[in-house]
């Protein structure tokens, strides 16, 4: 999830929470490994590809390396 925030969307902690309606608190769980439900990886697919990202959904449970992004 932190590849996601920060290499993918550029965002802090709380800012991802705020485009999520989820507390600062769930981001850093996710971070450090409790999975999202599923509605929370549909808006989190949702806002990476409103800002441009070319969305894998693997993302969620594979870090790309640096060849791959």
């Amino acid at each position: 999830m932190h590849f996601i925030r920060k290499t993918l969307l550029n965002l802090s902690q709380s800012e991802f929470a705020s485009i999520l309606e989820v507390s600062q608190s769930t981001v850093s769980r996710w971070e450090r490994g409790v999975a999202p439900s599923l509605d929370e990886m549909t808006k989190i697919r949702a806002v990476a590809i409103l800002r441009g990202v070319e969305w894998q959904d693997r993302f969620f449970f594979e870090v790309p390396n640096e060849s791959s992004k």
